[in-house]
């Protein structure tokens, strides 16, 4: 992690917070009883920021300093409301596109997949707020500036947010290989989001339980699986194709 994106000890985070400094994420000691931690802790309760709470070993090795029980992992965006976020986007677009990015945890494939999503006109990326890749210097340059040109929206919980974009009228289309449903037989051509899983388990189960539908790439060779941002670009791609003619 790069130094440049963490500041740590209790007051300048304090500090960081009456700056209006934006932070991801706080690394909390998991045994702490400070005062001033849970001060902290009960003025970002109902924000964006996730908090971790860790062992000792952890926070030592993402500061390697005094951290005082406390480390928080700036941000160099601003993260959008997802209500406020759809409900622009489908005032104003017919069919608006959606990624909804389940546990994604590398954050050079965040990036990727931003990068993609940004040539590909998509609306807004989702994540949940615990689980996923943090935004990073490495994000920024990996998404070659993209990340700046796409709203990023931090939900509680996944399956929430495909509750409400379901609600909204978009169909949600789930990138799995678990199924036989191939990718090229599905219209999207419509309101549409798309959810990708995370590299190692791929979209959860009990969201594949409530998405419209899954889809698969064929796979010929003898890899059966593709890397997950090269996965959301086909995705993408074969969206744009369809959309184009």
């Amino acid at each position: 992690m790069s130094k440049q994106n963490t500041i740590f000890g209790i007051y300048p985070i304090i500090e960081a917070l009456k700056a209006k400094v934006i932070i991801d994420k706080l690394f909390i000691l998991k045994e702490s009883n400070n005062p001033k931690i849970n001060e902290i802790v009960l003025t970002v309760e109902n924000t964006d920021i996730t908090i971790n709470y860790v062992p000792n070993e952890k926070l030592n090795r993402l500061t390697n300093g005094n951290h005082q029980g406390i480390v928080a992992l700036t941000s160099p965006i601003a993260f959008q409301s997802l209500e406020d976020i759809v409900e622009n986007i489908i005032s104003k677009k017919e069919k608006p596109l959606f990624i909804v990015l389940d546990q994604i945890s590398d954050v050079r494939n965040f990036g990727a997949i931003i990068r993609t999503a940004e040539c590909t006109g998509v609306d807004a990326i989702i994540i949940q707020k615990k689980g996923g890749a943090p935004v990073t210097g490495d994000t920024v340059k990996t998404s070659a500036g993209a990340i700046f040109n796409v709203p990023i929206c931090k939900v509680d919980h996944i399956k929430d947010a495909i509750f409400y974009l379901k609600a909204s009228n978009i169909t949600t289309i789930a990138a799995t290989e678990k199924t036989t449903e191939s990718l090229y037989n599905i219209d999207l051509n419509k309101p549409l989001a798309i959810i990708i899983g995370s590299e190692g388990k791929g979209v959860s189960k009990s969201v594949l339980n409530i998405v419209d539908h899954k889809a698969a790439l064929p796979l010929l060779g003898e890899v059966n699986s593709l890397n997950v941002s090269v996965a959301c670009g086909a995705f993408l791609y074969e969206t744009t194709r369809q959309r184009m003619i």
